[in-house]
């Protein structure tokens, strides 16, 4: 799962291997008007780390650092900080809610049918009719929430390697 990092997230901000992530975050909480808590930086942490993760996947990794987190703390971090604008939550169909912490734009997600791999894809472009709705039933439209789905070169591969060759004497006989 690769995610491509926009201005204003913390790899912009020096951080990275450097160990500034942590400041970063606490820096961004603070302006939010969250406290600073251990488990708000592991969560953080945890989804820059695997982007589009779930709430278990987060748990998971929250885990080695905080071994005594409960899923409903997980769950209560994921909320305050989605609320505050510092996550962002995805509901593709067919999966639980997975989040980012890419938020400073308007971007969308390309998912695999077959293996469930999430890709970032950049605000679309163009003319589609996605974008332009027909009807905002007097609604300020913000944001264009658009999946594109399909199968990611591996699962295609895959999928074509695994097609049975055709038998010539099948079709002669029809």
């Amino acid at each position: 799962m690769t995610q491509t990092t926009p201005a204003g997230t913390p790899d912009q901000e020096g951080a990275g291997s450097t160990g500034a992530a942590p400041l970063a975050w606490a820096a961004r909480m603070r302006k939010a008007g969250l406290r600073v808590t251990k488990q708000r930086l592991a969560v953080l942490d945890a989804l820059h780390q695997t982007p589009h993760g779930t709430a278990d996947e987060v748990l998971d990794h929250v885990r080695q650092s905080l071994p005594g987190i409960t899923v409903q703390s997980i769950y209560t971090v994921l909320h305050s900080l989605t609320g505050a604008g510092l996550l962002r939550q995805l509901d593709l169909a067919n999966s639980p809610a997975r989040y980012e912490t890419r938020v400073a734009d308007n971007h969308h997600h390309a998912v695999c049918m077959d293996c469930g791999r999430i890709e970032d894809v950049a605000c679309a472009v163009g003319h589609a009719p996605c974008l332009h709705p027909s009807e905002t039933h007097g609604m300020t439209i913000q944001v264009a929430d658009v999946v594109y789905q399909g199968l990611c070169a591996d699962c295609a591969a895959r999928s074509s390697a695994a097609a049975p060759t055709p038998d010539p004497r099948e079709a002669r006989q029809g």
